[in-house]
């Protein structure tokens, strides 16, 4: 019997080497690690902060089906509750802010996660999670 041409030196046809494969031993990239795809999309949030008689105007920076990164002038802090409205749709949503924000050009990157599950809230369709 003739040996494949795709054969490697000192292998047994028929049986698979037993060796891990460096491909599955890596740990996953952030971006793999996620809950929900991300999507770039601007427009414009109101947050109701208790005990504060005027929404805070804001926008997105992105949007996931479990929540946004969005941009207000002033940063809010990690662990705070509030209401976040969709001004399109005037439907509100409990988030609570993920982490610390973080300033860029544009003001305060403010992380918010969805404390119920809203996947209609941003009244968009999500790419299929890859994971």
């Amino acid at each position: 019997m003739k040996p494949s041409p795709y054969a490697k030196p000192g292998a047994i046809a028929g049986v698979r080497p037993t060796g891990s494969r460096p491909g599955l031993m890596r740990q996953p990239t952030a971006e793999e690690r996620r809950r929900a795809q991300r999507v770039l999309l601007r427009m414009p949030v109101l947050v109701h902060i208790a005990n504060k008689p005027e929404a805070i105007q804001g926008f997105t920076h992105t949007v996931s089906a479990t929540g946004a990164m969005i941009i207000l002038k002033e940063g809010i802090p990690q662990g705070t509750k509030f209401i976040l409205e969709n001004p399109r749709t005037q439907q509100k949503v409990e988030v609570n802010v993920a982490r610390p924000p973080q300033m860029n050009q544009e003001g305060s990157l403010v992380p918010v996660e969805f404390l119920s599950p809203a996947p209609l809230f941003w009244n968009i369709v999500f790419p299929p999670n890859p994971n």
